[in-house]
């Protein structure tokens, strides 16, 4: 998740929702016990992640960055060796511009990434469809969380698939 710092998304029109997904996504990850990363752009001027979102996993890797790609952190790069990590779910804001660089980077190394169409947001939308084309050119999967989650659990005998379900309830209702 990258920069989901209050300061950044009070300037998204679609703030409320884009943290409802984001939730969906950590709960989610936690259920399937998906290593959960936070970046946070300059936090000590900017803030920290919204709290409320920290709290949806037990042990996120949160970390700050003053580029504008999270992919060239270095604890961020060591996690992800020790982890053995090759396919990053990416959501936060803003798309345009930290998303999208750290895509780019991390498809530069052939690291595989799916950019969950419902966790991101833009202070300009309009903007976002180019930056989609151009990341889908570079191999990117863009799709919406729960085709990504019911991928992953592949069918109703996965022992996870009830408490899903019920997430999937509490964030569409």
């Amino acid at each position: 998740m990258i920069d989901l710092q209050d300061c950044f998304l009070k300037a998204i029109p679609e703030r409320d929702a884009l943290v409802n997904r984001a939730s969906f996504v950590l709960e989610t990850c936690q259920l399937l016990d998906i290593p959960v990363f936070f970046s946070e752009q300059v936090p000590e001027k900017l803030g920290p992640t919204l709290p409320e979102l920290t709290e949806k996993t037990c042990d996120p890797f949160i970390f700050g960055k003053t580029e504008f790609s999270a992919w060239q952190n270095g604890p961020f790069q060591d996690q992800l060796r020790e982890k053995n990590i090759s396919h990053l779910l990416v959501g936060g804001i803003e798309t345009t511009i930290c998303v999208y660089q750290t895509i780019i980077a991390a498809r530069g190394d052939e690291v595989a990434v799916t950019l969950l169409s419902d966790a991101i947001g833009c202070r300009r939308p309009e903007d976002v469809p180019p930056v989609i084309d151009t990341l889908q050119e570079h191999n990117t999967l863009y799709l919406p969380s729960e085709t990504i989650f019911y991928s992953i659990l592949q069918n109703v005998s996965h022992p996870a698939f009830r408490a899903f379900t019920q997430l999937v309830k509490k964030y569409n209702s």
